[in-house]
């Protein structure tokens, strides 16, 4: 349900930043989900940041969402307040914890051609925002994602979280055969034409989403474009390692299991999804899109 809500000036500003650029399209040419769960010391700090890099940087429209996935602190009234302080930016909220649930629900109602996430920490340095956009907007891929293992990448953080994530990542090269070289970097966007039967076939609502998004966007032949980025680790996360690490594996190996169907029970079993919607978390409070087109 939505909530009615103001979005002027706050006060004390100088000027009223540009909501939509270069246009005043109803829709965004990109809409940016940044998923969150109980990041209310971090997030006005990061979306500010992000607005301002986007009003200076991007040459195409924007908006921005915040996706609260069962905050238990002050993050959806933070969020609120970011909604009615910046034109751009507004907030989905879901009674229901898990990251990929929160960018399910947010990416199956945007309108915009091309959907994006990233971490609330903005780990990834926002240079590498534009490489990461402008191909999809250009048609010239389907999937583009963030690589800290991609040669040209720059990355600090501790010995611990490199051989986690080369571990992972080899393992996933030698248990499904994928060709990408970081499935877990929270920097990725998808042209919306192709996203519909991606996410009526992904099964997990929570860490591993990521990981099987592309891997059956690998099986479908959709074109992935990797960015190499400059990454910092963030010292303050707050990610289970062994709990998503189990979760993971089980995950990798439900996606080994799926590729032993025989080749019509997989053709058909997409045929299917793609004339199926899968249904999206209805208890989600939509706090308003500003300036977007009527649903």
């Amino acid at each position: 349900m939505a909530e009615p809500s103001a979005h002027g000036t706050t006060a004390g500003r100088e000027a009223q930043p540009r909501a939509r650029r270069p246009s005043d399209r109803l829709v965004p040419a990109v809409e940016i989900v940044i998923p969150v769960h109980n990041e209310q010391r971090t997030l006005a700090r990061s979306v500010r940041a992000l607005y301002r890099h986007l009003e200076q940087h991007a040459a195409f429209s924007f908006a921005i969402t915040i996706a609260d996935n069962a905050s238990t602190d002050g993050t959806l009234a933070a969020a609120r307040s970011l909604a009615r302080e910046l034109a751009a930016v507004s907030v989905l909220h879901l009674d229901r914890k898990g990251r990929g649930g929160a960018l399910r629900a947010a990416w199956s109602r945007s309108d915009a051609e091309v959907v994006a996430y990233m971490d609330v920490d903005l780990s990834t340095d926002l240079a590498a925002l534009t490489e990461l956009l402008t191909p999809l907007l250009q048609g010239r891929g389907d999937i583009a994602i963030g690589s800290r293992l991609a040669p040209g990448a720059e990355v600090r953080r501790g010995l611990r979280r490199e051989l986690i994530s080369r571990a992972y990542n080899l393992l996933l090269r030698v248990a499904l055969g994928v060709g990408f070289s970081d499935a877990q970097c929270g920097f990725k966007a998808v042209r919306r034409e192709v996203l519909g039967p991606l996410l009526d076939r992904v099964q997990d609502d929570a860490w591993f989403f990521d990981t099987e998004l592309l891997v059956l966007a690998q099986r479908s032949k959709l074109a992935i474009h990797e960015v190499p980025v400059r990454w910092v680790e963030d010292t303050d996360s707050r990610v289970a390692i062994l709990a998503t690490a189990w979760q993971d594996l089980r995950g990798i190996v439900r996606l080994r299991r799926s590729t032993r169907r025989r080749p019509q029970q997989a053709d058909a079993s997409d045929q299917a999804g793609r004339g199926r919607t899968r249904e999206v978390d209805r208890s989600a409070a939509v706090y308003p899109r500003p300036n977007a087109a009527p649903r």
